[in-house]
């Protein structure tokens, strides 16, 4: 164990998600576990500290976030091809990995394409290479562990299905279990080395009761229960049927027992399920726990072999006192969620050509070869010339990040009006979770603009704040111009996300800064968003819940015309229309 790592059986109040470690443990063909939670729930230490129980000092592997899919799966060996013209294999965090634990936090954040290889690893034990003229395979098989902030935004729904159990990691509200928490937290870090002397029998335990686990026997009756089971909740596919076997079993080895029964199915059920179970990202998050009750009850309610199992679920989910740690979506497959590849600065590599200007990322192995090949056959020249390099060709998936500027004026308290611009912008936050954008939420009323959600994968986020935003007060359409305009264009996103701003008004402004017009400065304001040259659409309200003999005042038409933005009436849009109208927008 390294030096200030707190013990895995040390962690109080978190028994679900040493569980699904320890099963993932017991039988690696499981599939990994993902672990949801907030910054500080002892996520990683649950990781590390699993690493440590682990037989022959296994390997503890984090891969961060910017990691190169080189260094991930390997490359060539440079150094070699350089000075001895030897074309070999430089192994990546994939051969680090091997026969330990393999973490990857935020990996919601990670490129799908890196989280692609890391599933389909994880899921075979072995990492075949192909590329830049190294053909290599070698045994790559580690507990894979992900973790996550859901309010950052969800895995891609196809990755998401692939992780084999998700729990999600909260602190306990508890007083007794946090104040345990705290006091054995404080008493680690005083004295890590007295701790971990104290716990190092414990620890000890529980390594050896690991490394003699092996999966129990699945009866066949209990196969089909399993089965009945995942079809009657909906579970698309066969993974989840796969991962609750696996998983039963698993739980019933390391439990001592040589054959599975329903008990186990109903511990490990939740775990493979939850993650699986929403159709619609604007589906409350988890599953329906009166539903899976009901669909076990009926499915295993004549059970299948054995005994029940003890209900104490033994040592790695007790808490030894006192040490403590700190504190589906799913759609189908051919959704039109998938990000169309397109090249990029950054991705993944996918060949290599001449240059025809600047070399912005350079095909190192393409360039190596060259040189290489070059020195061989004229001794004493340069290693790598100008004539040697070669261009990286690299795809990225597109995205895009629409900013969705909603009036929350006095004006749109008409009957009426508010809900269908809420039921607008919830269908649009559907489709951005189906491709995968960012979304930003700004609202302006009374005297200012408020940037309501920083952009986010996470809609669930998005709608939480829609449902709480209030009406009244002036129109100051000026200031939510030149807000949104502001989160649109910000230097971080621009590299990476297309913008696009999403009005939704009906073009009145009432409010601006002290001294000048408000139409005037709602104009200005559009004239700037027009020469940013972000693309734009204005939905508009006005018709929404007026009267048959109220005029139309054709404001919000006259504001698209000056943005140079496409101008959509709210009242003559379908959901599906107005999603065509914006992803048009993007191109």
């Amino acid at each position: 164990m390294s030096e200030g790592q707190l013990p895995f059986s040390a962690v109080v109040g978190l028994d679900e998600p040493k569980l699904a470690l320890v099963l993932n443990a017991v039988d690696r063909g499981i599939g990994g576990v993902l672990l949801r939670g907030q910054k500080g729930s002892a996520k990683s230490t649950l990781a590390r500290g699993l690493a440590a129980l682990l037989p022959g000092q296994a390997p503890f592997v984090e891969l961060p976030i910017g990691a190169t899919e080189d260094r991930l799966v390997g490359t060539l060996d440079l150094a070699a091809a350089l000075t001895g013209g030897e074309y070999r294999f430089a192994p990546g965090l994939l051969a680090a990995a091997d026969g330990g634990v393999l973490y990857i936090d935020e990996i919601n954040l990670l490129p799908d394409h890196l989280v692609d290889v890391l599933l389909d690893v994880a899921a075979s034990g072995i990492n075949r290479v192909e590329r830049e003229g190294i053909s290599h395979v070698h045994s790559s098989r580690f507990v894979l562990i992900g973790s996550m902030n859901p309010e950052e935004g969800d895995l891609r729904p196809q990755l998401l299905d692939r992780f084999g159990l998700a729990v999600d990691v909260r602190a306990s509200l508890d007083p007794a279990t946090r104040a345990a928490a705290v006091r054995g937290r404080l008493a680690f870090d005083a004295d890590p080395e007295g701790v971990a002397t104290t716990l190092a029998d414990g620890e000890a335990e529980l390594a050896g009761r690991l490394a003699r686990a092996r999966p129990a026997v699945l009866p066949d009756e209990m196969v089909e229960a399993i089965v009945a089971l995942c079809s009657a909740v909906g579970a698309e596919g066969l993974r989840a049927d796969l991962t609750i076997c696996r998983a039963a079993a698993a739980l019933a080895g390391w439990e001592g027992r040589s054959t599975a029964t329903e008990t186990d199915v109903r511990r490990v059920a939740p775990l493979a399920l939850a993650h699986r179970a929403r159709r619609d990202p604007l589906e409350p998050a988890g599953l329906d726990q009166e539903r899976l009750a009901q669909a076990l009850d009926e499915h295993l309610s004549e059970g299948a072999g054995g005994e029940r199992p003890p209900a104490d679920p033994g040592p790695a989910m007790r808490p030894p006192a006192p040490v403590a740690g700190p504190a589906d979506r799913r759609h189908s497959p051919n959704a039109a969620g998938r990000r169309v590849p397109s090249e990029a600065p950054r991705g993944r590599l996918v060949g290599d050509r001449a240059p025809d200007g600047p070399i912005g990322s350079v095909a190192v192995g393409a360039t190596v070869r060259r040189a290489a090949a070059r020195v061989s056959a004229a001794p004493g020249q340069p290693r790598v010339g100008p004539e040697d390099l070669r261009q990286a060709v690299r795809v990225q998936r597109t995205a895009s990040l629409i900013v969705l500027a909603v009036d929350a004026s006095g004006s749109m308290g008409a009957p009426q009006r508010m809900e269908a611009a809420k039921g607008a912008v919830l269908g649009l936050l559907t489709d951005a979770y189906q491709h995968r954008d960012l979304v930003a939420l700004v609202a302006f009323g009374g005297d200012d603009a408020t940037v309501l959600l920083r952009p986010t994968g996470s809609v669930e986020v998005a709608q939480a704040r829609l449902a709480q935003l209030p009406t009244g007060g002036r129109t100051p359409l000026a200031a939510g111009l030149s807000t949104a305009l502001a989160v649109a264009t910000a230097p971080v996103r621009a590299a990476t996300h297309r913008p696009l701003l999403v009005v939704i008004t009906d073009g009145r402004a009432t409010a601006g800064p002290p001294g000048v017009d408000p139409l005037e400065a709602a104009s200005a304001a559009a004239d700037e968003a027009r020469r940013a040259g972000v693309e734009a659409v204005v939905i508009d309200v006005e018709d929404t819940g007026r009267s048959a003999g109220q005029p139309a005042l054709g404001l919000a038409r006259e504001l698209a015309a000056r943005m140079g933005a496409r101008h959509l009436r709210l009242s003559d849009l379908t959901p599906a229309a107005l999603q065509l109208s914006v992803r048009t927008a993007l191109g």
